[in-house]
């Protein structure tokens, strides 16, 4: 097996989990919190994604799809257009809004750039560096896994937080 299959097949995982997390929820499912400082579901999505697309399109060489398809604006969050959700406060959290079809729109359209990209890779492609600032540098295949490896925690606490969500009645 390729390591373009393996990465089609865990990328199609994580899209698997998010679609299941948003089917039917409701505005007060997706903003639901455990406590004041916990993350919603919707914020999760939004951030997954957001590091995605941020991601995934530098290491192809095009802009994201945040700003190119005019996602941005379709979300109208108080935070810099290039915001990924690193580092960001319990109010930023709460200011992500967004119902299940944007989420999950936006999403659809970025995991189908990723998926794009990934089959358009061959094996010498995962050697190439994209970042000197890390020892050892970090290859195309070091920055997928990572990204990857980010998507696969998020969706997980997304569907770990339904559950809570559903059980407190929401």
């Amino acid at each position: 097996m390729l390591a373009t299959d393996l990465l089609t097949d865990a990328y199609t995982r994580v899209s698997q989990t998010v679609h299941t997390v948003l089917r039917n929820a409701t505005v007060f499912t997706l903003t639901y919190r455990a406590d004041p400082e916990t993350n919603t579901i919707a914020w999760l999505v939004w951030h997954l994604t957001r590091v995605q697309d941020d991601h995934v399109s530098h290491l192809a060489g095009v802009e994201q799809l945040w700003t190119s398809d005019g996602w941005s604006e379709r979300f109208d969050l108080p935070f810099d257009s290039l915001a990924t959700g690193y580092a960001q406060t319990a109010e930023d959290v709460a200011a992500v809004r967004a119902d299940a079809s944007l989420l999950q729109d936006y999403f659809d359209a970025v995991h189908e750039r990723t998926m794009a990209y990934i089959q358009g890779l061959n094996e010498a492609d995962f050697a190439r560096v994209v970042d000197r600032s890390w020892s050892p540098p970090v290859t195309v295949a070091v920055r997928l896994v990572s990204v990857l490896d980010d998507d696969t925690q998020h969706a997980g606490q997304a569907a770990f937080v339904r559950g809570l969500a559903v059980r407190a009645g929401r």
